[in-house]
């Protein structure tokens, strides 16, 4: 896996002067310019105009490099002799060159770092690849300046580490079905391995569970066989009820065979209504519920439909 790269967060005094210091720093030096000539004019010897001069360029650069900016979420970390002074920023502060350097500039914005566990074995060898987000922060610029050399990547490598760790505890139904609760313990591992660094971790958030594509279609299978399953189930339970229904109304039937014969009589009825309509009744049926004499009334319905149609 091809390590993501991070960008430093250390600004050297070379690399940081601030617009403001090159703006003094350009009128200190015009106004060096103008007081060597004006002494010049005055007939001041040529000595003084060179240690006049010489003096004022040396404030200037100094200038140029004493003064430091800050942004409104920077602290800036500042050494004297290598030994930590104190926090600096926001806004314009003053160092002393030679003797001090601003080391690290920290920035305590809401950081967002996406990390991943490629090709992680869960408890149960399933390989899978995990991509997930850590949103945190810097609450303590000491800490993360003086108690690691890069923060930024030991965060990264320490929610890389914590997600491997975690998968490979877990079942894949478990990870699958239970993205909230890795979230949170993933964060509270993450936190407690970063807190001595002075970072904090806000929130993790599992964007993508990948896995391999014959287990995702063995996994689609096995839910397409439940869901025919759950079906048949429930196909059975509706033929019981209908079985059970079709008992109840015949309990209204035994001792009524006038009922029986108009419930019959009508369904013949509502068979009929259709047209090109055929129904089929056993003889049996004809003879025990005496309607022998309907057939001959079906036999003409299906006569007249017929002549109707040529």
């Amino acid at each position: 896996m091809k390590t993501k790269f991070l960008k430093s967060v250390i600004k050297k005094d070379d690399k940081h002067i601030p617009p403001i210091a090159g703006f003094v720093f350009v009128i200190i030096l015009i106004g060096a310019i103008k007081v060597a000539l004006l002494l010049d004019v005055m007939y001041v010897s040529d000595q003084m105009i060179g240690a006049t001069v010489l003096a004022l360029t040396g404030i200037a650069v100094y200038f140029l490099f004493a003064l430091k900016v800050a942004s409104q979420w920077e602290k800036v970390i500042v050494l004297r002799l290598g030994k930590f002074v104190g926090l600096k920023g926001p806004g314009l502060f003053w160092i002393i060159p030679i003797l001090d350097s601003a080391s690290t500039w920290i920035d305590h914005r809401v950081m967002v770092t996406p990390f991943a566990a490629q090709k992680t074995l869960t408890k149960d060898t399933v390989p899978v690849d995990v991509d997930a987000v850590l949103f945190w922060v810097v609450w303590d610029a000491e800490k993360a300046a003086l108690e690691v050399e890069d923060y930024r990547a030991a965060v990264d490598w320490a929610a890389q580490t914590a997600l491997r760790d975690i998968i490979g505890k877990k079942m894949l139904a478990d990870i699958l079905v239970g993205r909230s609760a890795i979230d949170k313990e993933l964060q509270a591992v993450i936190d407690e391995r970063t807190t001595p660094w002075g970072v904090t971790v806000q929130s993790v958030e599992i964007r993508d569970i990948v896995i391999p594509q014959e287990l995702e279609d063995a996994m689609s299978r096995q839910a397409q066989a439940e869901r025919e399953r759950q079906a048949r189930v429930i196909l059975g339970e509706s033929e019981k009820q209908i079985a059970a229904s079709f008992a109840e109304a015949s309990q209204a039937y035994i001792n009524n065979p006038t009922a029986l014969h108009l419930r019959a009589m009508n369904m013949l009825f509502e068979g009929l209504k259709e047209k090109g309509a055929l129904m089929i009744v056993p003889s049996s049926a004809l003879d025990t519920m005496n309607l022998g004499g309907l057939s001959g009334m079906v036999s003409l319905a299906q006569y007249n439909l017929l002549k109707e149609e040529k």
